[in-house]
């Protein structure tokens, strides 16, 4: 293991982006506490910053600018630690390169820091979620030491450190964002996962979905021969010049006798990912179906909240695109009462119209310019004015043996903070519900 605490201690680190989530409060405490010099940029003021601030009043070793970024301090730094959604074509990222500066992420600076800790990597559009928390479940239960990081809320990449010690596992969800650091890098996970690849966030990468699936090829661009890609049922004949074992996860290899609690065709897809990962690991057969078996839906992705009256409710707040929230349709045989809408992606929408008719017998439509695309009049759609009016409205309209499914199919900033926030705001909502 490097010996973090003098790796860090005294370099001057500039920090784009501060941010909510609470993500990178943890990597900024982190290096304040290893004695570094921390300026944090972000274009958000500091008011709208005040809560993620206060978090960190009591080091003086941290710095703001604030509601700008300013040049001269990205060359006056040892590295800069860049944040999820930096724009591509960001000239301060851009002038930090004229002038020789590394650019870090937090993950992959992690795994560059942990040579000797085995690294299990997850990406995707969909599902990665969760096939990294069903892997880091099996491998619980098989005994080893493993840990949990990436794009998991909560979670910080850094601050992993401190917990890790050589011959241990950690697993990784991976957004393609946080893979530009891998690229940035010329690193990859020692066993990655590419769950499926779809159109997303389109809007950061205008319109380029080359450019897109180049951020997620990381996960696999630099593995070595003796590395493994487990790839999705759908990824096959995606990916080429391969340098690593590849495996292509199989629904069919899943047994017929395991009962499995994941609702939907997708989550089985999740778990055969999930189960190739334990073979690969040597994980026993009987403790992977015990952990399958026992294991729920994750917070906000088709997530069981609340049965009222004999309706069920479903949480799927994570369902940010189309695709995703087709999947959720499908994962039920009866039609459904639909919550959806936000803030468009600059994403199709035409199979989710067209599928919206004979799966929902009801669409409460949220504001937002995403839900402005949905114009289908096929559809028996009332358009509501927040999340709470369109609680109320479907539990008016239901019946016993209904389901309320909220899967938005858009991103959620034009009304919360993000979707873990959208989906707190409707677990709250559905807890008053009576």
């Amino acid at each position: 293991m490097t010996d973090f605490r003098s790796y860090f201690k005294g370099k001057r680190v500039t920090v784009v982006g501060l941010g909510l989530l609470g993500k990178r409060l943890g990597d900024i405490a982190f290096l304040a506490e290893c004695g570094a010099e921390v300026l944090v940029t972000d274009f958000k003021s500091t008011e709208e910053l005040a809560p993620s601030i206060e978090k960190l009043a009591k080091y003086k070793n941290i710095e703001y600018v604030l509601g700008e970024h300013r040049l001269e301090d990205f060359e006056n730094c040892d590295f800069v630690l860049k944040g999820q959604g930096v724009p591509l074509d960001s000239p301060y990222i851009a002038h930090a390169r004229e002038k020789g500066i590394p650019i870090e992420m937090d993950e992959s600076l992690f795994v560059k820091l942990t040579p000797e800790v085995k690294i299990v990597g997850v990406t995707g559009t969909r599902g990665k979620s969760t096939v990294t928390v069903l892997i880091y479940e099996i491998l619980k239960a098989s005994g080893a030491r493993v840990h949990l990081g990436g794009n998991i809320k909560g979670t910080a990449a850094l601050p992993l450190l401190k917990e890790v010690k050589d011959g241990d596992i950690v697993v990784l969800e991976l957004s393609s964002w946080q893979l530009q650091g891998f690229g940035e890098a010329k690193i990859s996970p020692h066993i990655s996962v590419f769950t499926n690849f779809m159109p997303d966030h389109m809007n950061y990468y205008k319109n380029d979905i080359k450019q897109y699936f180049s951020d997620k090829e990381h996960i696999y661009k630099f593995q070595k021969a003796n590395d493994v890609l487990v790839l999705g049922s759908s990824m096959k004949g995606m990916v080429e010049a391969v340098k690593s074992k590849v495996i292509n996860a199989d629904v069919g290899s899943i047994p017929k006798n395991w009962k499995v609690k994941l609702k939907g065709g997708h989550n089985l897809e999740n778990i055969a990912c999930a189960v190739e990962v334990a073979k690969v690991l040597d994980v026993p057969e009987e403790i992977t179906k015990k952990v399958v078996e026992n294991f729920g839906a994750i917070s906000g992705r088709l997530e069981l909240v609340k049965n009222i009256r004999g309706v069920d409710i479903y949480n799927d707040t994570n369902s940010t695109t189309p695709d995703a929230t087709m999947a959720a349709l499908n994962s039920f045989s009866d039609k459904v009462i639909l919550i959806m809408g936000g803030m468009d992606k600059g994403l199709d929408v035409k199979e989710l119209e067209a599928v919206l008719p004979k799966n929902t017998k009801k669409v409460l439509l949220l504001p937002g310019s995403g839900s402005e695309k949905i114009k289908n009049s096929n559809i028996d759609l009332q358009k509501v004015s927040d999340l709470k009016e369109a609680v109320q409205e479907a539990m008016k309209q239901a019946k016993d043996g209904d389901v309320i499914l909220f899967s938005p199919a858009f991103a959620s900033f034009n009304m919360f903070k993000n979707e873990y926030d959208r989906g707190e705001k409707f677990m709250e909502i559905v807890k008053d519900l009576k």
